[in-house]
């Protein structure tokens, strides 16, 4: 293929790419829009990358001439398979934003399904448009139709509200001004009757995403206060349907962020979550998912509800021995802790003989001799020295592993 030699003034000083839409800061240097603002906006600097100069304003002006220039060249160079950038279109500002909102906030339905569908495409196109779309007051905007809107009829205008709250990937601060200013529980609570949708996979998947993204930043009273049973039962249900890879990592990450508070722990094992977390960990494969699951039954194991649970199962020792140097080194410190808290706390003598039948006395052992972190494996020595008057003569563990049984 025959080498194309680009003017260098034609490509963006960031990312060497061919500009689409040059663009010029207040320093003079020209960038690619699209790279730039995603300097500026995602990366979260103020700064000229190439200069270094801070940059007081942060208004880019379009480069007219070299985008024509870039325009010229590509026609030129058509026939060496070069495409010729269309010319771009002039990017949405906050005024033309809130007047969209302001004129939707009497439309009738139809109408409105139609505007927040360009509300979407707007937040699609750039990093800039979805903190343009924040700034105006979308985020409010389309909390409030959530909360007005929650009934099946009107389950349309909910999923376009939905997905374009999770592609504007909210800041921080807004999210907290939700929270306050905005009657954050009921908000939560209109997720939560997305949730029951069972039919409706999408918007469940957007409504558990955003409730992570609540609880992420929420302080520990609305985490013990906000996070009703109803909360837990649907997000345990989002985990049983495996709605999509994203939306069950969600709801892990859910879990792992509201049990330690209050009672939650019991809440959630009330709303089905051992049972759903032991289903899930005989299936999973992927060790991030199993590393959260296991995160959250170390959580749930630590109250007398979980642990019965996940006794009450039939293969709940069992999965959770049989991640042990499977995973990584965090899966097996996580599943260690969770048969410590049962061997602690609900050693049952019939629970010592299942733990022996199934080979959880024998992974112990194991783990003793090979490569775990320290504390994976002072942990299962400590439990094997608790139990050792059961285990240790036991025919059920190989003379091979019998030998690393530590002494009382």
């Amino acid at each position: 293929m025959e080498e194309i030699d680009v003017p260098t003034h034609f490509l963006c000083p960031i990312s060497l790419q061919l500009m689409r839409d040059p663009v010029t800061v207040s320093t003079g240097i020209t960038y690619d829009r699209e790279t730039i603002e995603r300097w500026l906006v995602s990366c979260n600097n103020n700064s000229c990358p190439v200069t270094k100069q801070v940059l007081l304003e942060t208004d880019l002006t379009p480069n007219h001439t070299l985008r024509r220039l870039i325009q010229a060249w590509c026609t030129l160079n058509a026939s060496l398979g070069i495409e010729r950038i269309p010319t771009p279109k002039p990017p949405v500002n906050k005024t033309q934003i809130v007047k969209i909102l302001n004129d939707a906030k009497t439309l009738p339905q139809m109408q409105l399904i139609k505007c927040l569908k360009r509300l979407r495409s707007i937040a699609l196109q750039s990093e800039r448009n979805r903190s343009c779309l924040e700034s105006a007051g979308a985020v409010e905007f389309l909390s409030t139709i959530i909360k007005n809107y929650n009934s099946e009829e009107h389950n349309l205008v909910i999923d376009e509200a939905l997905s374009i709250l999770c592609h504007l990937n909210i800041s921080e601060r807004c999210l907290k001004n939700l929270i306050i200013n905005n009657n954050g529980d009921e908000f939560v609570e209109s997720l939560v009757q997305v949730l029951k949708h069972e039919k409706n996979y999408q918007s469940r998947a957007y409504a558990t995403i955003l409730l992570k993204s609540i609880f992420d930043v929420a302080d520990p009273t609305q985490l013990m206060t906000s996070a009703k049973l109803e909360l837990f039962t649907e997000i345990v249900k989002v985990l049983h349907d495996q709605i999509s890879q994203q939306a069950s990592k969600a709801a892990l990450k859910l879990l792992m962020e509201l049990c330690p508070w209050g009672r939650n722990r019991i809440k959630a094992v009330e709303g089905g979550a051992i049972s759903a977390l032991i289903d899930l960990l005989l299936d999973v494969t992927e060790k991030r998912a199993c590393e959260l699951i296991l995160n959250v039954l170390d959580q749930l194991c630590r109250c007398a509800e979980g642990r019965a649970e996940l006794l009450k199962h039939g293969a709940g020792l069992a999965i959770v021995s049989k991640k042990i140097l499977r995973v990584s080194h965090v899966a097996s410190d996580r599943a260690v802790r969770i048969l410590s808290s049962v061997c602690r706390f609900s050693a049952t003598p019939r629970v010592l003989q299942e733990m022996l039948q199934v080979g959880v006395v024998s992974k112990l052992c194991l783990v003793l001799q090979v490569d775990a972190s320290f504390k994976t494996k002072e942990k299962a020595n400590e439990i094997l020295k608790l139990h050792s008057r059961v285990w240790r003569g036991s025919s059920c563990i190989p003379t091979h592993l019998l030998s690393a049984y530590p002494s009382s």
